[in-house]
């Protein structure tokens, strides 16, 4: 991803009719004072660091600035603070533009530091009209008070503009009129088997090591030889890039037996640097075994999009292969997210929550108490055997 470039430093100029210093900012002409004296480079030092200090623009008076000018920098600061190491935009980018997007539509040429408590209500309100979950909307309520948060230490509004927002407090559960969600299930074993003869070998092979391992879709996708210790009984993948990899907190996947099996298979005859699991190789494969191919001379078709296919998996498109194959399954449609609690669910049973925390790579007990689905004939045997 090429990131953008930088606007230069305005140079420190001189005014021949005047005899005075100056400098060009944000289209304005601001004077310094005359050329030739000390205090007038001073002065000059003084507003560039303040330049840069505030992204590069001159900084405005908070009364003047509108609602959709905040937005516009505060969408230059999270494109290039929400990335990961590669440079490509992490979902945080997404979220933070569903919810400026509604805000910008309202309030956008408002007074930044008027916008109140009762302002962001409304806004709350008409989500909850639109049949948002409560989670959603409290989330998209979150990014906003996060954005008047950010514009704040900036000195773009007052601090008493982010201090009003905060005392709105979140929807609560069986208190509001938003939709409520279930919390997310494991996959059904007959759903899964369900959809294996509409697969590719490689998404095949993603969902039987997700369900092995606990691993996120994301830490899959991207998993190359070089990334797995293969010295031990047990391989070990080092993950680079992972949910919480910005908290410095290192995340592995462990695989036993069938897990090796699974990718010794895609591992042979492959450079060490190369990605395992390939859209690529996937459609060549289903080529291969097409029963007709294109005739000699004949016409190359119409591209009806400008797609590309990928080195490796996305998540997305993982997730849109397994919806297809529902679609073709006759079979409620599943997320590959839901193999995690599947997975959570059988290791928190069997060995507990301690060992299924750190199985899962979560950071605390608490979490792996949510992502695992309570097994109930795992309590009923123990209290057969308690008597």
């Amino acid at each position: 991803m090429k990131k953008a470039r930088l606007p230069r430093t305005p140079k420190f100029r001189y005014h021949k009719a005047t005899g005075q210093a100056y400098v060009e900012v944000d289209g304005r002409r601001i004077y310094l004072g005359l050329y030739e004296r000390p205090q007038t480079e001073l002065a000059y030092h003084e507003l560039i660091h303040e330049w840069i200090a505030n992204g590069r623009r001159m900084p405005v008076q908070s009364e003047e600035i509108t609602v959709v000018e905040i937005c516009a920098r505060y969408w230059g600061h999270v494109t290039t603070y929400y990335t990961r190491p590669d440079g490509s935009p992490t979902e945080t980018v997404d979220r933070v533009k569903r919810a400026l997007r509604p805000l910008k539509e309202k309030y956008g040429v408002t007074n930044a530091a008027t916008f109140g408590p009762k302002a962001l209500r409304a806004l709350r309100e008409a989500w909850v009209d639109r049949g948002l979950a409560r989670k959603t909307v409290n989330d998209n309520v979150a990014e906003i008070k996060r954005l008047f948060k950010w514009a704040a230490s900036h000195e773009l509004v007052p601090g008493s503009t982010y201090q009003a927002l905060s005392t709105l407090d979140g929807l609560r559960k069986g208190r509001s009129r938003a939709r409520e969600t279930e919390g997310v299930k494991p996959v059904a074993t007959a759903h899964v088997e369900a959809v294996r003869p509409f697969l590719s070998r490689q998404v095949n092979a993603l969902i039987d090591l997700q369900l092995l391992s606990g691993a996120r879709p994301s830490e899959l996708l991207k998993l190359r030889s070089i990334d797995i210790d293969t010295s031990g009984e047990e391989w070990i993948a080092r993950i680079g890039e992972h949910k919480n990899s910005y908290r410095g907190k290192e995340r592995k996947l462990y695989f036993g037996k069938r897990g090796q099996v699974m990718l010794r298979e895609f591992m042979k005859n492959r450079p060490v640097n190369e990605y395992l699991f390939s859209p690529r190789e996937a459609l060549q494969e289903r080529g291969a075994k097409a029963e007709t191919h294109r005739r000699e001379g004949q016409p190359p078709t119409i591209r009806k999009t400008d797609r590309t296919v990928g080195e490796h998996y996305t998540v997305t498109s993982y997730r849109r292969a397994i919806t297809r194959a529902c679609l073709e399954a006759k079979v409620p449609n599943w997320t590959p997210h839901r193999l995690r609690h599947s997975s959570a669910t059988v290791v928190r049973a069997e060995f507990g929550v301690e060992v299924a925390s750190v199985f899962m790579g979560h950071s605390s007990v608490s979490v792996t108490e949510i992502y695992a689905e309570k097994n109930e004939q795992a309590a009923l045997e123990v209290a057969a055997r308690l008597g």
